[in-house]
């Protein structure tokens, strides 16, 4: 695990003098937030930390000046209709932040909301750290220069962003992803069918069309015909589906029972808990997004499937956006890491993502047990290729990075 430098307390003996400000935009950035904020009072145990955080920044004495809920806020529409708001509140936490002078401002995620905050904290003379890099390997690359000229430093979830930033002249680290410190390297299968009360002989498919509603709207029924088409081809087949909250429980309830799906067994439909389906599951159906990554952590076989909107999607190829072939992150993280070959994620995206094409190929993974473990295997490797180090974790490397940043403003007075 990362050591505190041993001048650190010696070289900040008043308490007051060091303020660390940290402005996280959801609750993911809030779980970072958190860790950070213990990693770093670990070093500077006097420290004080302020800005934009939530009840597990709050929890770890950190002090929010504005509720984090008002930039917890998801689609363009949505963003629209509050940009007044959020601009007199970027306004007002930069005043205020110019006039607290910390020590270091760490924007987690939020880039819309956060980039613009630290670029203009940067030309005010702030130190600034952007933490959890924008998907500059699919949309892009050049932001990668816009975003230098934000952050002092760009600490990356994954290897294979920081050589990115190198080509564009940015610093940026690599300090490890934080779900591969909660998952263990080999899951509890058994420990998970005894917990969702799942049969340990028969096979199990877990489906997860997405956690937005839109996301719901326009994969669910693909979805869940693909999974009925499944179980009427599998003997025995437990399927599970988790919802990701109330509002999308009752959707997928109505969704079940739609005219035309025929199930030999009832589905399951969960209230959460997708870890535990997860590692219930002999395959996972599941949508494009940081699902397959968890996905990838618990080491089940996947099959990805997502659609955008077809004016979206025609836009991000008209205008050349999409900078990449495949899509989801344990595909990218295999030829990044050069176990790509083959790919280990069966991906049909837009209007390749259909029931047939689905359910095809979620038969095949459960009919070949040696394909499965290869890549269980290569997952493995995935696994430990997301930790900075075998014995750290994210938080802490992330809090080193940090650090050297304080040490190096406090050295120059």
């Amino acid at each position: 695990m990362n050591q505190p430098p041993a001048s650190a307390d010696s070289r900040i003996s008043d308490s007051d003098a060091l303020l660390i400000a940290i402005v996280a935009g959801e609750d993911s950035g809030d779980q970072l937030g958190a860790d950070l904020i213990a990693a770093l009072r670990r070093r500077y145990p006097q420290a004080r930390f302020a800005g934009i955080g939530g009840k597990r920044m709050q929890a770890q004495g950190f002090q929010s000046w504005y509720d984090m809920a008002e930039l917890s806020l998801f689609g363009l529409a949505e963003v629209l209709g509050h940009l007044p708001r959020l601009l007199r509140l970027r306004r007002e936490l930069l005043e205020r932040l110019i006039a607290a002078r910390p020590a270091v401002v760490i924007g987690i995620d939020a880039p819309d909301f956060n980039l613009g905050l630290e670029r203009r904290l940067r030309e005010a003379g702030l130190r600034t750290v952007h933490y959890v890099s924008p998907s500059v390997w699919a949309w892009r690359e050049k932001r990668a220069e816009k975003i230098g000229r934000s952050a002092d430093r760009v600490l990356c979830l994954f290897p294979m962003e920081p050589p990115i930033y190198d080509r564009h002249g940015v610093d940026a680290r690599f300090v490890g992803h934080p779900l591969a410190d909660r998952f263990p390297m080999v899951g509890d299968r058994h420990g998970a069918r005894e917990a969702l009360n799942l049969a340990q002989e028969r096979p199990v498919l877990a489906v997860l069309p997405g956690s937005r509603g839109s996301e719901i709207e326009r994969l669910g029924s693909i979805f869940l015909d693909a999974a009925a088409r499944v179980a009427a081809a599998v003997p025995g087949l437990q399927v599970v589906i988790p919802s990701a909250n109330a509002r999308m429980h009752e959707r997928l309830r109505t969704l079940l029972n739609q005219p035309g799906l025929r199930w030999p067994e009832p589905p399951r439909l969960l209230d959460g808990q997708a870890h535990e389906a997860m590692l219930a599951a002999d395959v996972v159906l599941l949508a494009s997004g940081t699902a397959t990554l968890e996905a990838m952590l618990a080491k089940r076989p996947m099959v990805v499937g997502y659609r955008v909107s077809p004016l979206s999607y025609r836009i991000a190829r008209l205008l050349r956006m999409l900078k990449t072939d495949i899509y989801s992150l344990p595909n990218v993280l295999a030829r990044a890491s050069g176990l790509g070959d083959p790919l280990p994620v069966s991906e049909r995206m837009q209007d390749d993502c259909t029931a047939a094409h689905l359910a095809n190929d979620t038969l095949a993974l459960l009919d070949d047990s040696e394909r499965r473990g290869a890549i269980v295997a290569t997952f493995e490797q995935l696994h430990r290729a997301l930790q900075v180090d075998l014995t750290g974790h994210a938080g802490d490397a992330a809090a080193a990075a940090v650090a050297e940043l304080i040490e190096r403003n406090i050295a120059h007075g």
